[in-house]
């Protein structure tokens, strides 16, 4: 049976018929002239869809490839997830680029440097059709859509995963706070608990147990969730749930002696207050042996039921970068070297004048940085100025420098602490409401869309008078 295939004649796309056979992968090519050079970009996280922005569409032939179709805002996904914003507010669709820029729904499996060509695998779920005839069709699966991209330069920014140090159950029981998705599932899982919870069937043991909500990883991402979930127990929760919220309880968890470990001490002592005077328990040095189905085991506490378990304690490899073995990597965090241009340093140790890699999927060799978005984001305008410059065959020999802006951490109750003590211009340290006016104008200038920067401002508003939406759908 013959299968309608399509190819590109003078800009548009016409259908043609292809031979009835099957091969194991595509290779796709871009339409656009020939003396515009290939450029794939990998990964639409905080390095890869600042290079999209940025980079000279109308000079580059721009390819983006990533198993998602938006960027994740994630300073804002702590709020989308307890409803004090919105999920379209922590999120940038990357087709607003097209037609200019090619994007494919995709993973990228390998990379082979030498023939510059990427093996990618469709991250779209396949979909079925029942026809009038009462037969299902459907599109083939996976393996047999995998197709082949050519590239003449290439951007990895394929981010991390979550890490889990292999705990038994993480992966099933627990959620993580990576995308707009987890926070919808996180914020579907806390009305459930409440809900569950207000039945007349139910012990009260068993209501504390649904209304206990843990949060392993004691860095700045489960530090603003717990506070914008103490901030939601104690407005909309305690208005319409009284009963219930006296049972709420919101426990933190950490390995390490102390929470926000990056952060300068005085201002982790003062988060650490704030949160046990808001009966936040702080519990540190406490390692998790296992998780199951609402109840983990804590080898210090035995077994902790919990409603919801919230797990952000670093990051993991990309298997992407795991699967490459060509460069050298760092190791303990196993990211890919470059070196200071932010070119790819391959074992021979040489700088591959065509691959960069940002974010954190790389390290520069000698200059440890820490694997945040504002790294990554610096490491992308570095790196767009740099394609721009060589797209015009300038020469760009300035090296990528890190400029420490400053850490930012929201605690609840428009509290929040600022730490730039680590910068190499103006030190300084802020907490309580000054922090948190930072910390708000700095999110509100940082969210990258005009249509976000209403948006934001206005849900901030508009929860402030009428409270967030405890709506389940």
């Amino acid at each position: 049976m013959f299968k309608a295939r399509l190819s590109v004649v003078c800009g548009r796309v016409q259908p043609r018929l292809a031979k009835p056979s099957v091969t194991a992968a595509r290779t796709f090519t871009s339409s656009a002239p020939r003396s515009k050079q290939r450029l794939v970009i990998l990964g639409s996280g905080w390095g890869g869809y600042e290079i999209l922005r940025a980079v000279d569409k109308k000079r580059w032939n721009v390819t983006m490839v990533s198993p998602t179709n938006a960027f994740n805002f994630t300073p804002l996904l702590a709020s989308c997830a307890v409803g004090t914003l919105e999920f379209r507010c922590a999120v940038e669709p990357v087709r607003r680029f097209s037609p200019q820029v090619v994007c494919y729904q995709a993973w990228c499996d390998k990379i082979d440097f030498k023939q510059k060509t990427l093996k990618c695998m469709p991250a779209t779920t396949p979909l079925e059709f029942e026809g009038s005839a009462g037969t299902t069709t459907s599109y083939p699966s996976d393996k047999d859509n995998a197709f082949n991209l050519r590239y003449d330069k290439l951007v990895i920014a394929v981010g991390a995963y979550s890490q889990t140090f292999n705990v038994p159950g993480v992966k099933e029981h627990a959620h993580f706070l990576k995308d707009v998705r987890d926070a919808r599932a996180i914020r579907t899982r806390i009305i459930d608990c409440f809900e569950q919870a207000n039945q007349p069937v139910l012990s009260d043991v068993q209501r504390r147990n649904l209304l206990n909500f843990c949060i392993v990883g004691g860095g700045p991402t489960g530090v603003e969730f717990s506070a914008e979930l103490h901030d939601l127990l104690h407005a909309e929760i305690e208005k319409h749930y009284p009963s219930l919220a006296r049972m709420a309880k919101i426990t933190l968890y950490d390995v390490a002696p102390n929470i926000l470990g990056s952060f300068d001490r005085t201002l982790a002592v003062y988060a650490e207050n704030k949160f046990r005077r808001d009966g936040i328990s702080i519990k540190t040095r406490h390692n998790v042996e296992r998780v199951e189905k609402d109840r983990m085991f804590v080898k210090e506490q035995g077994e902790v039921p919990f409603g919801l378990l919230v797990w952000s304690t670093g990051l993991a490899p990309n298997p992407l970068i795991e699967s490459i073995d060509s460069l050298e990597k760092h190791d303990k965090a196993r990211s890919v070297f470059t070196d200071q241009n932010l070119n790819v340093i391959t074992k021979e140790g040489r700088a591959d004048p065509d691959v960069w890699a940002i974010g954190d999927a790389a390290s520069i060799k000698g200059q440890p940085l820490p694997a945040t978005a504002q790294v990554a984001n610096q490491k992308a305008k570095y790196l767009a100025q740099k394609l721009n410059k060589i797209v015009k065959d300038q020469e760009h020999t300035k090296l990528f420098e890190f400029q420490n802006q400053g850490s930012l951490a929201y605690l609840g109750d428009w509290k929040a602490i600022y730490d730039r003590s680590s910068a190499d211009t103006v030190k300084t340290k802020e907490t309580g409401r000054i922090a948190w006016l930072l910390w708000r104008s700095a999110y509100f200038t940082m969210t990258l869309s005009i249509r976000n920067q209403i948006l934001v401002p206005t849900y901030w508003f508009l929860n402030w008078i009428f409270g967030r939406d405890l709506t389940r759908f």
